[in-house]
Parts: structure tokens; sequence; C-alpha cells
């Protein structure tokens, strides 16, 4: 696998890690249609987990099956399939070397309550993410919520276990409970700080949800005000999620959310390349709609971050 100039130079900003991780990253970065452009679009299928079969398949059965949504991606020229461990492990052997995967080791469920301490159970292991291949572990953490610090301090060992084998790491990370608001969990100054959190807590590749321009917290606010940090249109909020994590010296995707037109999808891509953010982690707006029509809107959303588009 010979390396972009533009993978090496993101590659280069993450000076700690060791060859196998660098070379996991790699994986990910060179894989499929955007391999080597530094951008990247991921399909995640844990839905299941937080939503139920139902709500997470019914709308495209073919869903059910696991094989189905390693196949969209393989078939989409997409960087890398993420899911927990029952969907990976049924097509290990069908799928082995097709396309990198991330191991999502926690899930929460939409039959479990504690809005205020909102939390996820570790659901498998280090060592399952090495058996099956995977390229990366990925973890949730809630910034706000009341159970944080015990989700901060499973990451950390979670983390520190995975670098020294030579995996990589994702980092989902949602404000949520304790008292953020509605509103604020997509608040610009709570995403970035979510976002910052993720970067400080040794994540590779952070996946935040889009911001909208409420600010949520009021001594945030006096600073975005006095220095006028520009948040006004969802390029601009991108842009300072991507200056939070670093300046950009770590990889940043954003979230598909919730089911929509096809046209939001689109902008939000648009958006998102504008901003310089790395790509889009898009789930439910893909897998649920029918094989065609979900391969055709990867295909849109591989060509915009292409510049094609």
């Amino acid at each position: 696998m010979k390396l972009t100039p533009r993978v090496k130079e993101i590659l280069a900003n993450y000076e700690s890690d060791n060859a196998g991780t660098k070379g996991n990253l790699a994986r990910i970065l060179m894989e499929g249609r955007l391999g080597g452009t530094g951008k990247m679009v991921i399909l995640p299928v844990d839905q299941g987990f937080e939503h139920g079969p139902a709500r997470s398949f019914a709308p495209n059965p073919a869903g059910y099956d696991p094989h189905y949504h390693y196949q969209l991606a393989i078939d989409a020229g997409l960087n890398a399939y993420a899911a927990p461990l029952g969907p990976l492990e049924a097509g290990a052997d069908t799928f082995a070397g097709q396309i990198p995967t991330i191991l999502k080791m926690n899930s929460a469920n939409s039959l479990s309550r504690g809005k205020e301490a909102a939390d996820q159970a570790v659901t498998s292991s280090v060592d399952d993410a090495l058996k099956l291949g995977c390229a990366a572990i990925g973890f949730t953490i809630y910034p706000g919520s009341d159970a944080m610090y015990d989700q901060f301090e499973e990451f950390r060992e979670l983390a520190a276990e995975a670098k020294s084998v030579g995996l990589a790491v994702v980092l989902w990370s949602y404000p949520r409970g304790g008292p953020v608001t509605k509103d604020g969990e997509l608040a610009i100054d709570v995403i970035a700080y979510a976002a910052h959190m993720a970067c400080l807590l040794g994540a590779h590749i952070i996946k935040v949800k889009l911001p909208s321009a409420h600010l949520e917290n009021a001594e945030s606010k006096k600073v975005y005000e006095a220095k006028k940090i520009p948040v006004a249109t969802q390029a601009e909020r991108v842009r300072h999620i991507v200056q939070a994590c670093f300046n950009g010296r770590r990889i940043v995707v954003f979230s598909g959310g919730a089911a929509k037109g096809e046209d939001s999808v689109y902008q939000d891509a648009y958006d998102i390349r504008e901003g310089g953010g790395n790509g889009s982690i898009i789930g439910r707006n893909s897998f649920q709609r029918p094989r065609e029509d979900a391969l055709a809107l990867l295909d849109r959303l591989v060509k915009i971050y292409q510049g094609e588009a």
C-alpha cells in the first residue's frame, strides 16, 4: 500500500503512535474511492442496539442481515464499516480483508432509563477486535452526563490496550445527560467542547454531530460573542469544530443523524467539505433506503468529497 502525501501528512500528526496503529489508520485512510484524499465516509450500523430492530431495519428489511451492511459498504467504496461484536462476527469470514472494520465496543439501548446519568455498557473486548481483524475500536462517551467520568476511565483503559496492540481508536462524543438541554446537545459551544475532550482523551478519529448555532453555556457565550467567533453558517461551525480538534491535527467526522431528505444529506457534506472536516459517518440515512437508492446517495457523497459534485 503506497501512501499519498496527504495521508502521510495526517499520520505525521499522531506522533506517539506505534507502526501498527499508524498502519491501521492508513488502512482506513487509503481504502475505497476516497482512499488517499484525507476524506472518508464510514458506514456505522449500531442502531439495532440503540433503537431496536424494527425501528432500525423495517424501513429496508434487507438490513436485518449483517451481510447486507458489509456488502453495502464494500460496493459503495467506503473507507470502513463500524458495528458491534455480533454483526462483525456474522460476516467476519465471508468479508475478511475486503474492508477495514471498526468494533463498536459499548452500546446503550432505548429500553433503559437514566437521562441525567446517560451511559453505555462495554459489550466486547480488544481481543475481539484483534480476532476479527479490525483496524480500530469505537467507543461512545456522553460529555455532560452524570456518568461521564466513569466513561472517560473506561475509555482510557480500552484505548491504551488498543493502541498497545496496534489498533486505532474512534471516539463518538455525544453531549447528553446531566444539565445538558435538548438544544444544548447540538449547541456549537457544547459540540466543540465535546470534540475537544475526545482529542484530550487520545482518540485518533473523533465523531460528533453537526452543531447548531445555539450557544448553551452562559460563560462560553460571552467568549463567542466577545471574540466574534463565526458560527452563523454550518460550514463555519464545522470549521470551528476542526479548530477545536487540535487545529486540524486530529481526524474529525460528522454523524448523519436521523433519517432525512437527500438534499439535506448532500448539503451537510458540502458544508463539511467547505469547513475542512474529514467526512461523514452515515448510518440510517444510507441503510434505511433501498439498496440502489443507498448506493446512489453514497456515490453522490463520495463525489462531493472528491470535489466532483
